[in-house]
């Protein structure tokens, strides 16, 4: 998409910010796709205290990024600037906490879930420091409303790549690493889970600090002191009618995160793809096989993520010109929807991963899709705030989309501890240093029901999200309006304030 006349965003800045979201999601990725998996599988926590820390750690960013959000907010910009400094002050942290959480220490079962949960909360609570005023930019960076959309678009393509990076770095370990480390079972799990990390971090945390000099904060928004009888923050927040419905949305489509989130456990213990094993194979030799099987099935859904999720992100800057975003989302949410019945069918009765693929990447093009247009809404959302109270609450709004992230993959999570209990896994008696089993060994509603983690889940979950869009009015017209008379507000305030 070429640069409309009056964008005010150089290209270069709006590639290092685009890389520094790049950076983030590598980051990100490392922990919504592979920790439940890291935890279940590797550490071998029990099962009811995943469960309990996941959702545990939502209830605390149900107080701890609206919270960041009105720091943001309150906060008098700076030369560092309003928003973002908080990536430098909050990336060592990052980077530190994500190679303690992937470090296995040798511990006791009780110390092994401290350790856990005190490094996955404050994970958390750095991940937020940087990732609320950080995803506020695109509003501080330009004035426009389409030029904003180019930006979050734009910025979320990367953003998506580098999510994939750590996928890749699976793969390639899944038939290298065995051979370089000598080591089997869980001791080459912890080994390997530990390596992809550092890489991780190494390659991300640099690009995510090396935005924040190129990032011109143009729009900053004078911090207006309530007045007695005005809305507080956060009533203003949640009176917001269409922020509201973009939050339902985002929180109805949660299951749309399995099918990232539950690809690795998929891997594990739905689908084989490798020689027979037989009673004869030694440890090593199973270990090798097993582990290029998870890597090449893991594959398998991370292609179908890269050609329909990141394929509709590149796509989403002409559709976004071109259409209103709510109709964007229900037809491809209802597309994906239908999709999800077909690969259903397929999976129960045919048991043949190569032919759901093309329904699986149908199913993958609403998280795209979701991915940028949600961060788009909000900032259209926080434009209507702005001209009926006459607050702009940048952070606040920014937490709502963090929130609902954060919840969507904690919800993924606990639905696939809820199956590992539903249809009796015990990852103990599956993985070991004197046993790897493989999902050939596992009963065919065992397998199933772990398949239904990609295929029922995520379908239900977008013709649910679906719902809310149909009562949103902020497209058309009525957006039209709202940004014109909000441009014709900002130049009169602007005005009086020459003036006086």
């Amino acid at each position: 998409m070429a640069k409309k006349e009056g964008y005010v965003v150089p290209k270069k800045e709006l590639n290092m910010f685009a890389m520094g979201a790049m950076g983030q999601g590598m980051i990100y990725a490392m922990m919504s796709s592979y920790i439940s998996d890291y935890y279940v599988n590797v550490l071998q926590l029990p099962l009811a205290f995943v469960l309990i820390l996941m959702l545990g750690a939502r209830i605390w960013d149900a107080i701890n990024d609206p919270l960041m959000g009105m720091i943001a907010d309150r906060r008098e910009p700076t030369k560092r600037g309003k928003m973002k400094k908080y990536i430098v002050y909050a990336s060592p942290v990052i980077a530190i906490m994500t190679l303690l959480i992937y470090y296995a220490p040798n511990a006791s079962k009780t110390t092994l879930m401290i350790y856990a949960a005190v490094t996955y909360i404050v994970w958390g609570m750095s991940y937020t420091m940087a990732d609320v005023p950080f995803w506020c930019l695109p509003n501080l960076m330009t004035h426009r409303a389409d030029e904003r959309g180019y930006v979050i678009s734009y910025t979320k393509n990367l953003n998506g790549i580098g999510s994939a990076l750590p996928e890749v770095l699976f793969l390639v370990a899944g038939f290298t690493l065995p051979a370089l480390l000598g080591t089997t079972g869980i001791e080459y799990e912890k080994q390997r889970y530990f390596i992809i990390a550092a890489v991780t971090v190494a390659i991300g945390i640099v690009m995510y600090l090396n935005s924040y000099r190129y990032i011109n904060e143009r729009v900053i928004p004078p911090v207006k002191k309530r007045q007695p009888g005005e809305p507080s923050q956060l009533k203003r927040i949640f009176t917001c009618k269409p922020l509201m419905l973009v939050v339902a949305m985002g929180v109805l489509s949660s299951g749309r995160y399995m099918i990232q989130a539950a690809a690795i456990h998929v891997a594990r213990y739905a689908f084989y793809i490798g020689p027979t094993l037989t009673p004869d194979m030694t440890l090593e030799e199973r270990t090798k096989y097993i582990s290029e099987s998870v890597s090449s099935v893991k594959t398998i859904f991370q292609v179908c993520a890269i050609v329909g999720m990141f394929g509709a992100m590149l796509l989403m800057p002409k559709l976004m010109s071109k259409f209103d975003y709510k109709k964007i989302v229900i037809t491809t949410c209802l597309a994906g929807f239908v999709s999800s019945i077909f690969t259903t069918i397929i999976g129960w009765f045919t048991a043949n991963l190569y032919i759901c693929i093309p329904f699986i990447l149908v199913s993958c093009i609403p998280l795209g899709v979701l991915n940028v247009v949600s961060n788009a809404m909000i900032g259209d959302c926080l434009d209507y705030l702005e001209l009926k109270t006459g607050y702009r609450d940048n952070g606040l709004g920014s937490a709502c989309q963090g929130f609902v992230n954060k919840l969507g993959n904690a919800l993924a999570t606990s639905g696939i501890i809820l199956m590992y209990m539903f249809i009796d896994i015990d990852p103990s008696m599956m993985l070991s240093n004197e046993v790897v089993v493989a999902a050939t060994e596992l009963t065919r509603i065992q397998n199933f029901g772990m398949f239904s983690l990609v295929s029922v889940v995520p379908g239900v979950s977008l013709l649910l999200c679906s719902i809310p869009m149909f009562f949103y009015k902020i497209s058309g017209k009525e957006k039209q309006k709202i940004v014109e008379e909000l441009a014709a507000k900002r130049e009169k305030q602007a005005k009086e304030k020459i003036e006086a």
